[in-house]
């Protein structure tokens, strides 16, 4: 991929970003979980933990995520940038869903319109992680390069 950096300067505050915001989703699911304790998994209320409407299905299911990308980071390798393109991908998926579904009864994450918001920043900051978190070895470093500069 010419589009894709391998071994940019900044990669070690890519990398730190991309485990911040796996340690945001953490942290908000399980506010999300003591906040909906008692609720039904998929219900449709008032609960909010920092400002957005969430339910324990998608505290849990943020829980996971968060502690996915946690992993990747940790591990590194380019196992990082493969979850974060991914799972960025996923969460626009889920959060341009529940733009949709948001006033209707299918809104089953219980999603407001923070919620989205925070959800499809979250994605972006994860695809941007993704991109310019690329390791490699100086012979990949230098085809990019060349094929940088060529197109």
């Amino acid at each position: 991929m010419a589009h894709t950096p391998v071994n940019h300067p900044a990669r070690p505050i890519y990398r730190a970003i991309g485990g911040l915001t796996g340690l945001y989703l953490v942290v908000f699911g399980v506010l999300g979980i003591i906040a909906s304790a008692g609720n039904e998994v998929l219900a449709q209320d008032d609960t909010q933990v920092l400002g957005q409407g969430t339910n324990l299905g998608f505290s849990l299911l943020s829980v996971l995520l968060g502690l996915v990308v946690l992993a990747g980071t940790a591990v590194g390798r380019n196992i990082d940038v493969a979850i974060n393109q991914w799972l960025a991908y996923g969460l626009m998926v889920i959060s341009l869903a529940g733009l949709a579904f948001i006033q209707t009864e299918a809104n089953i994450f219980n999603f407001s319109i923070f919620t989205v918001v925070v959800l499809m920043v979250a994605s972006l900051v994860l695809l941007m992680v993704g991109m310019y978190g690329k390791v490699g070895t100086d012979q990949e470093k230098e085809a990019w390069e060349k094929a940088r500069l060529v197109l």
